[in-house]
C-alpha cells in the first residue's frame, strides 16, 4: 500500500527512537524541521525505555551518566533541545565502587582529583603512573573529539582534518585499552582497576580502543548522575519538541526498506506497506542493522556498506530485574553502582551461563535510590538490577523462533541463568536479598526483539581500534540524503549515542553545531 499524501511528507525521517534517534529528531526540529520519528517497539526511547511489574518500574538501559548537568556539554544539550526540561540528579560523591578477590574494594568518585588521591593511597609505590594514566585520558578524549568532528564533516574537509591530527588519532584510536594502560601502569592490580569499568561500553580492555576508554571514562570525572523520573523523562522532554515542530513520533511502526530513487535516499516503506518520503532519511537502529535489513543488494555491495557489515556485535547480557519491599539503604542497597570481579583479570569477565564456575564479573544497581522523584509508597518498594556479560552463544540455539517452538527448554534454560544470578546477589548482599519481593530476567533475545541489534549487542558494533577508524561509520553517508546517527557514529552508551545523535543532525543542517557554542 503506497500512500503519498501531504500527511506523509516530512523534511526528515529518523528511524529508531533510541537516545540518538531522538536527539537527532529533536536537534532538526527545534531548527524548524519537520520530523518523522519511526520505532518499531511499542514505546518510544529505544534503551531510555522503562517498563513496570507489580507495582516496581526499571530502566532497560540507563544506569548513570556523565557530562549531564546543566553547565555540561551533555546537559547544555538536553536543555537546548528539550527547553530545559529534562532534570538529572547527582548520583553523589561515589558513583561505583569496586569489589575484588581478598575484599579489595575501592570507590570511585568526583572529583577527578579526589579519585585520583583514593588510587594514590591504595597504591602509594605508583602515584607517578597514575598521573600519567590521568593525562593519558584527556589526551585520548581529545582525540575521540577529532574523530567525531570527522564523522559530520563532508569532504574534502574531512581528509584534511584528519591528515592535520592524523599522529594524535592513530596514538590513542589505534591501540587498545590494554595496550596503553600496560605501558602506564606497572602494577597489574592497579592495571585491573583502571580497566573494571569497561562494561560501560562494553569492550574488553584486550579489544577497546582506547579512545574509546577514555570518551565515557572522562566524561564520569566530574561525577554522574540519574534522570528525574527515571529515563523515560528522556523522551517525555523530547517527543514535545518534535510534535512542536509540525513532526510526528510513531511508535509500533517497524521499517522494511529505505527507499531509492535514483541513487537517492527518499523514503521509507514500513512493514504494513505504509511509505513515508522525505528529503533526509536518518536511520539510528545501528550501522550495522541500516546496511543489512534496510538497503538493497546494490548499496549493500558499495565499498562503505560491506565494511560496516563486517563489524562484529558487541556484547550481550543477561539483566535481572529486581524488585524490594522495605527499607534497603539500611540492608547493603547504595546510590553508588557496584561491579564485582572474581578475579584480578578484568579481561575474564564474560559468564559461561552454567554454576559450574562462578559468575565472572557482575554489575549491580539500584535505580529507585538515584531518582528524588521515586515514591516508594506504603509498601516501601524498591528497584535494582543485576546485569552480567554473556556470550552469544548461550542462547544462540534459541534465536530465530527457537524459543517459541522449544518453550518449555526455554522456560527451563532461564530458570536455570535466573537461579544462579539471584544466588550470586544473595552471596554479595545476604541483608537485602530477604527483601526481594519480585523478580524477572532479561535475555539477549528481549534485546534483540526490542531494539533488532545483531546477537543482542547492547553497545551496537565492536569498540574496538579498527571501528574507531573506520571511514565507514560517518554521519553522511555516501548514498545522497543518508544519514547514520547514534551510539555507532561516536561512541557506546547513552551519552555517546546523545553525541552520535547531534553528528547526525548536524551533517542535515550545520546551524546544529552554531546552537551548541
Amino acid at each position: 500500500m503506497a500512500t503519498n499524501t501531504a500527511s506523509n511528507q516530512f523534511d526528515a525521517i529518523v528511524i529508531g527512537s533510541g537516545m540518538g534517534g531522538m536527539t537527532t529528531a529533536a536537534a532538526l526540529s527545534r531548527l524548524d524541521h519537520r520530523v518523522l520519528l519511526l520505532e518499531q517497539a511499542q514505546d518510544i526511547g529505544g534503551l531510555t525505555h522503562a517498563f513496570s511489574r507489580n507495582g516496581f518500574t526499571w530502566d532497560v538501559g540507563l544506569h548513570y551518566c556523565g557530562t549531564f548537568g546543566h553547565d555540561q556539554r551533555a546537559g547544555k544539550i538536553l536543555d537546548w533541545l528539550s527547553g530545559g526540561t529534562i532534570e538529572f540528579h547527582s548520583v553523589g560523591t561515589v558513583y561505583d565502587t569496586l569489589h575484588f578477590p581478598d575484599g579489595f574494594e575501592i570507590a570511585v568518585g568526583r572529583p577527578a582529583a579526589a579519585y585520583k588521591m583514593e588510587l594514590k593511597e591504595c597504591f602509594p609505590d605508583n602515584a607517578a603512573e597514575i598521573e600519567a594514566y590521568f593525562e593519558a585520558l584527556l589526551s585520548a578524549e581529545e582525540a575521540a573529539h577529532m574523530v567525531a568532528a570527522e564523522r559530520a564533516m563532508p569532504e574534502p574537509f574531512r581528509s584534511a582534518h584528519h591528515w592535520w591530527n592524523q599522529n594524535k588519532i592513530q596514538r590513542w584510536c589505534s591501540r587498545t585499552t590494554g595496550e596503553v594502560i600496560d605501558e602506564y601502569i606497572s602494577n597489574p592490580q592497579l592495571a585491573a582497576v583502571l580497566s573494571a569499568q569497561w562494561g560501560t561500553y562494553g569492550g574488553k580492555p584486550t579489544e577497546a580502543s582506547f579512545a574509546i576508554h577514555a570518551t565515557i571514562m572522562g566524561h564520569y570525572l566530574d561525577g554522574a548522575a540519574y534522570p528525574v523520573g527515571g529515563a523515560a523523562a528522556i523522551a517525555e522532554g523530547l517527543v514535545p519538541a518534535i510534535k512542536a515542530a509540525g513532526g510526528r513520533a510513531q511508535a509500533g511502526t517497524a521499517v522494511d526498506e529505505i527507499m531509492l530513487e535514483d541513487g537517492k535516499a527518499v523514503g521509507v516503506r514500513t512493514h504494513s506497506g505504509e511509505e513515508f518520503r522525505a528529503p533526509c532519511i536518518v536511520s539510528a537502529i545501528g550501522a550495522a542493522e541500516t546496511v543489512k535489513h534496510l538497503l538493497p543488494k546494490a548499496v549493500r555491495e558499495q565499498d562503505w556498506a560491506r565494511e560496516i557489515a563486517t563489524f562484529r556485535p558487541s556484547l550481550c547480557h543477561f539483566d535481572l530485574y529486581l524488585g524490594f519491599e522495605g527499607d534497603i539503604s539500611q540492608h547493603g542497597a547504595t546510590r553508588s553502582n557496584h561491579w564485582f570481579y572474581q578475579s584480578w583479570n578484568t579481561n575474564n569477565a564474560i559468564w559461561s551461563g552454567t554454576d559450574v564456575e562462578p559468575i565472572a564479573m557482575m554489575f549491580v544497581s539500584f535505580s529507585s535510590l538515584k531518582d528524588p522523584a521515586h515514591d516508594p509508597g506504603p509498601a516501601n518498594k524498591h528497584c535494582g538490577d543485576m546485569l552480567v556479560w554473556a556470550d552469544w552463544s548461550l542462547v544462540a540455539g534459541f534465536a530465530n523462533g527457537g524459543a517459541e517452538q522449544r518453550p518449555e527448554e526455554w522456560a527451563s534454560f532461564k530458570q536455570g541463568i535466573e537461579s544462579i544470578m539471584l544466588d550470586a546477589f544473595r552471596q554479595q548482599f545476604p541483608d537485602l536479598a530477604p527483601l526481594i519481593a519480585y523478580h524477572e530476567l532479561g535475555t539477549p533475545l528481549a534485546t534483540v526483539a526490542f531494539t533488532g541489534h545483531e546477537q543482542g549487542g547492547f553497545y551496537g558494533v565492536e569498540t574496538t581500534p579498527r571501528r574507531m577508524l573506520s571511514s565507514a561509520l560517518n554521519a553522511r553517508t555516501p548514498v545522497p540524503g543518508l544519514f547514520l546517527s547514534g551510539q555507532d557514529v561516536m561512541t557506546p552508551g547513552i551519552a555517546g549515542a546523545l553525541t552520535g545523535g547531534i553528528l547526525g543532525a548536524a551533517a542535515i543542517d550545520p546551524r546544529v553545531f552554531q546552537k551548541l557554542k
